[in-house]
């Protein structure tokens, strides 16, 4: 895998306010200008830009032929794919919602995370989907889903969220460098968040498969990941006025998954809640969960507790509020998690 390229020092731009969409649209462009081999294909991607113009102006720089509008078919889109990676190539594909995806899995379960392992290695196939994916932005129905757990339980695609501006820009290189297929889920709630970046001096792409501690704290640990990171952020910082000083651990990468950071913080601490929109039964937090208990029971102060979306179908825009983890379930698991063994 390759990394980003990076200005030479003294001749970068000064950090300036910068949001997911632009940081993410900043690192399409980038590895297109790098690698010819990099094509983006999907709805509206073209002269639209996409949906929420992630892909805006890449057409009219490289070409209708390496950023290409398709017909609405996303088996097919992603079929494509399987035949230019197959010939050499390393395309992008976008999924213009999360729940438009379902169309498509059986081109990505049967074949894109199957073919390296079916050809022994000989013919990985370097293709990132790329899947606006979660709620908190007043979708209907097929446009607020959290499909994470049906990538994750299918062998051979790795899944990665960003949740910061920084990450979006160097986990899509590091996604497009990789080669083998990357599900890139990015939180459309997140998409306008901001941050100070400088585009002309990204970070350095760690491999993928690494989680960060965005807050450090001894009392417990939030596990969490993509558009539930800023709410932990936020239950953590209300939780102090309870005398909870809360860690939070930003997963990026659901495959691979990083137990050393994860395992590491919740033998420090104790105590864990795993904080995901995604629906709870069979959902990540039970995967979660179990790991974290098969290897940290011994330091575990109380089971490791899970707040989720709830068991239903994604619900009407004015309900979604009511569905979402919010910081108050948050802190009503944290409270439940036997504190009285600590007195």
């Amino acid at each position: 895998m390759t990394t980003a390229t990076t200005t030479a020092p003294g001749t970068a731009a000064p950090p300036k306010p910068a949001t997911m969409a632009q940081a993410l649209r900043r690192a399409l462009r980038d590895a297109m200008a790098e690698d010819p081999a990099v094509h983006v294909l999907g709805e509206d991607v073209g002269t639209l830009g996409g949906v929420f113009r992630i892909t805006d102006g890449l057409a009219a720089e490289f070409g209708d032929d390496r950023c290409t509008d398709t017909p609405l078919a996303e088996a097919g889109i992603l079929g494509a794919a399987v035949g230019m990676a197959m010939y050499g190539l390393r395309p992008v594909v976008e999924m213009q919602f999360d729940a438009f995806a379902y169309p498509a899995f059986e081109q990505l379960f049967s074949h894109v995370a199957r073919m390296r392992n079916r050809t022994r290695g000989a013919m990985p196939l370097p293709i990132t989907v790329r899947v606006p994916y979660g709620g908190g932005i007043g979708g209907v129905e097929h446009h607020s889903d959290s499909s994470e757990a049906y990538y994750m339980a299918t062998p051979g695609l790795q899944v990665v969220t960003p949740a910061t501006v920084e990450d979006a820009y160097g986990l899509l290189r590091a996604a497009i460098a990789s080669d083998d297929p990357v599900v890139f889920l990015e939180p459309k709630r997140l998409y306008w968040s901001k941050a100070d970046w400088s585009p002309d001096a990204p970070a350095t792409v760690e491999p993928l498969g690494r989680a960060a501690v965005r807050r450090r704290g001894s009392s417990a640990t939030l596990i969490t990941y993509g558009p539930s990171v800023p709410v932990c952020l936020e239950a953590a910082e209300a939780a102090t006025a309870e005398g909870w000083d809360l860690e939070v651990v930003d997963l990026r990468s659901l495959v691979p998954f990083d137990d050393e950071t994860v395992c590491a913080s919740v033998r420090r601490t104790g105590r864990a809640v795993v904080v995901h929109e995604a629906t709870g039964f069979g959902g990540p937090g039970g995967e979660i969960a179990a790991r974290v208990t098969e290897r940290c029971f011994h330091q575990l102060e109380a089971p490791v507790l899970r707040v989720a979306g709830f068991d239903i179908p994604y619900p009407p825009p004015m309900l979604e509020r009511h569905h979402l983890p919010g910081v108050d379930r948050v802190l009503d698991a944290v409270a439940r998690l036997q504190w009285e063994a600590a007195s």
